[in-house]
């Protein structure tokens, strides 16, 4: 059986279920997350996608992101995706949501309901090969003007809510305790 979306309204309410690649088709809006996880140093942990993802592989993007289970909160979802992908175990946080839509490549359009993440990790990742293609840290100063300079080196998403990651990042800085709350 093929690995299902949660399909939903522009409220994140739930109105059905769709086999990935055909929500991905036909552009429906379904639920996702992203997850962010940061060092000591302040850096991001990147992913860059294996080659062989269905769409986007290649790509620079955030530490990981997927689609929650029917029936698996999201925060469940985004410590299993970071573990499976990853291989790394933390604490994160919601910190927003957003919704957006963007053309990708192999014809397919990504719809998203997306609930973002953060967290606090200096572990190296012990890298799930299908999922991830390499990794990297990187300071968010060199990461945004890279962002700038190379647009296509980087997922659509991750281009889409960077700038609210870094202000996200900085409110932590100043010990409004946005992380562990």
């Amino acid at each position: 059986m093929s690995e299902q979306v949660i399909l939903v309204d522009e409220n994140d309410h739930q109105t059905g279920l769709m086999p990935k690649l055909e929500a991905h088709q036909k552009g429906l809006l379904h639920r996702a997350f992203s997850v962010f996880i940061f060092n000591d140093n302040g850096e991001l942990l990147l992913q860059k996608r294996a080659n062989t993802k269905y769409h986007s592989g290649g790509l620079w993007t955030n530490t990981c992101c997927s689609h929650p289970g029917f029936g698996e909160e999201i925060i469940d979802a985004a410590k299993r995706r970071l573990n499976e992908e990853m291989g790394i175990e933390c604490e994160v946080k919601f910190i927003f949501s957003f919704t957006y839509h963007a053309k990708l490549d192999h014809d397919l359009i990504e719809h998203e309901f997306d609930h973002v993440f953060i967290g606090f990790s200096n572990h190296h990742p012990s890298i799930n090969k299908e999922e991830v293609g390499d990794w990297k840290y990187m300071d968010l100063t060199s990461l945004s003007e890279d962002i700038k300079s190379n647009p296509a080196n980087y997922t659509e998403w991750m281009k889409l809510c960077f700038d609210r990651i870094i202000v996200a990042f900085e409110r932590n800085k100043k010990n409004e305790n946005i992380l562990f709350a």
